[in-house]
């Protein structure tokens, strides 16, 4: 049974880490969007600014303006408000995983597996909140693995990881 825990928290990390590489070659031509970037750069504080004020504080636009320690503040946050859902609130956990899919998109390397873990923990707890279910062992793996992954970055930043 242990071995096949292994096989299976083996094959989740996979698919974060697949999910990270793609996040950083997708974010690695950082300089054509600084290029797109410069030739308007009031466009830029403006397009900045918008996100921000329309999803406000403790949004994901805070990850993408602060950086590793925004992100890793909003991880705790959205661990926060995860706890905090009601365990047959299926609605509250799929804000959550929404809220967790938009911060994986503002952020690059290793700190998109927070996030994607989290919002498959957050997905597969709302599929079975509703009969009082629990999500799945390799779920909770997961997010566990991807914090214990991004601790060492996230402490350099000042932030201790929440799990």
């Amino acid at each position: 049974m242990n071995k096949t825990f292994t096989a299976a928290a083996i094959a989740a990390m996979a698919v974060l880490t697949g999910s990270a590489l793609a996040g950083c070659s997708m974010s690695t031509p950082a300089p054509a969007e600084t290029t797109q970037a410069t030739p308007a750069p009031s466009d830029n504080g403006a397009a900045s600014a918008s996100p921000a004020a329309s999803t406000g504080p403790g949004s994901t636009g805070a990850a993408r303006s602060g950086g590793t320690k925004a992100a890793c503040e909003l991880f705790n946050k959205l661990v926060a408000d995860y706890g905090a859902v009601s365990p047959t609130d299926s609605q509250g956990y799929e804000d959550v995983y929404s809220r967790a899919q938009d911060a994986k998109d503002t952020v690059s390397g290793d700190l998109r597996g927070l996030f994607t873990s989290l919002s498959l923990l957050a997905i597969d707890h709302s599929s079975v909140a509703e009969t009082g279910g629990k999500p799945s062992q390799e779920s909770k793996d997961a997010v566990r693995d991807a914090v214990f992954a991004n601790a060492g970055t996230c402490t350099a930043e000042g932030v201790t990881l929440r799990l």
